[in-house]
């Protein structure tokens, strides 16, 4: 049995909020279908926010509904707040991912809260979806999700002591699990091992994920940072797409081909049929005409050395 590894493919949800144009539904359900195909079962499919604040998100229901009918796939789903979390429970999310900011001016740039009352909020969707269970309702996992969490380009430096301290408040809100989140691109694999040691500390297994941005080009060494300590569940997004509109100069996440092929390379199982997936990259680039796309493996190939173990 080689060790299961997660991907969680984000790229519906951060790598088109950051573009100037709306994908239509019919293309976004194409691309589920195409990394689904691939082996992909965990979507973040979309935002439950204002349409007039981001437009590209008008359709999350729809999308949602369109992963929810693929077979074995479980939907996550991003919520700012007790509104978009009730939508996201009424469309049937099975992971709703609360936004918290470790950093205090990219928490009010963000979502306009500071970092308690984003607490308080995520107390309250806690709650909602306990009452939302207790009548018969869907049991979504709530996940906070700390953004920000290795630095800020607003702020800069944010101290560790108080991202240890966002995780344990939220964990006392009621959050199920909490994730690290590098949003910036700032991290480097000495400082995400010593951050996600000391947040384990406290929150042991319900710190699972991690979301690394490549912007300096070391998305994937800090994911091998965090393999060591038993994290097992990464965000990526295929083509490497993806930014925050409110934090200035954030691009890019980890590729998803880029990551499933390092992690089957090194023997881990993440389900994922390689080929498929640079397919998948593929009609992406078909669907977002001149968008740059940057995983390196869909450029250079699969090695001749490579044998896929889906197709063993």
């Amino acid at each position: 049995m080689r060790d299961p590894v997660t991907i969680v493919e984000v790229g519906l949800r951060d790598g088109l909020q950051i573009l100037d144009r709306v994908v239509p539904t019919a293309d976004k359900l194409a691309w589920l279908a195409a990394e689904h195909r691939a082996g992909v079962r965990r979507f973040e499919a979309a935002s439950f926010v204002p349409p007039k604040l981001l437009p590209q998100m008008a359709d999350a229901a729809a999308v949602v509904a369109g992963a929810r009918a693929l077979p074995g796939t479980v939907v996550h789903t991003l919520a700012p707040n007790l509104k978009g979390a009730a939508a996201a429970l009424a469309a049937g999310s099975d992971v709703i991912v609360l936004p918290l900011s470790a950093s205090e001016a990219h928490s009010r740039a963000n979502i306009r809260k500071s970092r308690e009352e984003s607490v308080e909020e995520l107390a309250r969707v806690c709650r909602a979806r306990d009452e939302s269970v207790r009548g018969g309702g869907h049991a979504a996992r709530i996940d906070a999700g700390i953004s920000t969490a290795f630095g800020c380009t607003i702020q800069g430096e944010v101290p560790e002591d108080e991202v240890v301290r966002l995780c344990e408040a939220c964990l006392e809100a009621g959050a199920d699990r909490v994730a690290l989140a590098d949003t910036v691109g700032y991290a480097d694999p000495a400082q995400v091992r010593r951050l996600y040691t000391r947040v384990k500390a406290v929150a042991g297994d319900r710190l699972q994920g991690a979301h690394f941005h490549d912007t300096r080009g070391l998305g994937l060494a800090n994911v091998l940072a965090v393999l060591d300590l038993g994290i097992r569940e990464f965000d990526s997004s295929l083509g490497g797409l993806g930014g925050c509109p409110h934090a200035p100069g954030a691009s890019g996440n980890v590729a998803t081909e880029d990551l499933a092929f390092m992690l089957e390379s090194m023997g881990f199982d993440t389900g994922i049929d390689l080929e498929a997936l640079i397919e998948a990259q593929r009609l992406l680039a078909a669907i977002l005409p001149g968008q740059p796309l940057h995983g390196k493996i869909a450029a250079a190939g699969l090695p001749k050395s490579f044998r896929s173990p889906v197709h063993a």
